[in-house]
Order: C-alpha cells, then structure tokens, then sequence
C-alpha cells in the first residue's frame, strides 16, 4: 500500500504521515528532506540556491545529509522551496522518490506532489492543509521552542511566499490530485488529525 500525504508548508503532513507510517507499519520518507539537503549543499558551498546550475550540483549528496540537524532551519526551508523549482533538480530527485515509493509492501510519503507526480499509482491520497495564519502559529511556536528569534510577521510572509512558489511553479506544483482528500486540521488538534487521517485512508484501502 502506498499513501501519498501532500500539503504546504506547516500544514501537518508530516506529523500526519509519521503517523500514518506507524499505524500502517509501513517505512516514511519526508520528501521534503531531499530538497532541504540540495538546498543547504548549496548554502555550504558558496552557491546560489535560484541558480539551477548550482543547484543541479548539489543533487548528488549524500544519504548522511538526510540527518544533519542544518536541515530543519529556516535557511534550508527557505533553500529548499527556491531549488525545487528547478526542473532539473526535480528530475534528478524522481527517480530516488520513486524507488522509496516502489518497496515491496508499500511506503508512505510526504511532500508537494507525491500523489499527482511520484506515485500517482498511489492506493491513498491526502492532501493536509490550514489556514496560512494558522500554519504560521504553529512554525512560529516551534521555531521559538528551538531558541530562535523570529517574529510572528516574519514567519506568516515566508509561509505566503512557500506557498507561491510551491504552487506557481511551472513544474510539479503543488495541486491537489483528483482523487485525493481534503484534510484541513486548522481546527484540530495532532490526536484528532491523526484519528481523521487513518479513517480516511482506511475508507480508500
């Protein structure tokens, strides 16, 4: 079985997908990670993350990349919704989606465009969102909770611009699958949105 969980930034997909993993027993890639990681690559080495040539670059990393804790800063969220408009990064990270998608058994996957362009074969298909000011609140309180000084302002206008960017690209935007579902957890709680997720895929499956 494979479950394709898509959402904008801070929506809750990967709480939800880490969830869904457990419940389902099933391995979980956070696809998100990979542009993060080409994203930092290219912050470390000098480069500019809008430069598809510098970008393309740093798409051979390595699998130890995937843990350094650089990847959940802002800076790497911010590099990675910038790198992954990029056509050829995109296509040099498919084929390492795919196969995670691809094991035996199945596998659960969270990201931008799991369900329309890496596994559109996917059994599952969610789509988790919130409101922008919702999805702010939550980044704000857990960038706070890591010892950074942001502000409430600053983190809903980079929520707005990821958004744009993540939808208005010209290549794999982030859209809803036809036969994916509509999950809004602006009023849930983690517990609830989980419960909401399961039944949901398990009404699919």
């Amino acid at each position: 079985m494979i479950i394709a969980v898509d959402g904008p930034a801070a929506s809750g997909k990967g709480t939800i997908a880490k969830a869904l993993a457990r419940h389902y027993d099933l391995p979980h890639l956070d696809t998100g990670l990979l542009y993060r990681a080409v994203g930092i690559a290219v912050l470390r080495a000098g480069g500019d993350p809008a430069d598809e040539d510098d970008a393309f670059r740093a798409c051979g990393f390595e699998d130890a990349l995937l843990s350094d804790p650089g990847l959940k800063s802002e800076a790497a969220a911010r590099a990675a919704s910038v790198v992954s408009a990029h056509p050829a990064v995109r296509a040099a990270l498919l084929d390492r989606q795919r196969a995670f998608a691809g094991r035996p058994g199945g596998a659960v996957l969270d990201g931008r465009d799991i369900g329309t362009v890496i596994a559109p074969e996917a059994q599952a298909k969610l789509i988790v969102t919130a409101s922008p000011d919702v999805r702010a609140q939550r980044r704000y309180t857990e960038l706070v909770g890591h010892g950074l000084a942001v502000t409430l302002d600053h983190v809903l206008a980079d929520i707005r611009a990821r958004d744009a960017r993540d939808s208005g690209r010209g290549i794999a935007p982030l859209r809803q699958a036809e036969d994916a579902t509509l999950l809004d957890t602006s009023e849930l709680d983690v517990r609830s949105a989980v419960a909401a997720a399961i039944a949901l895929v398990d009404s699919k499956c």
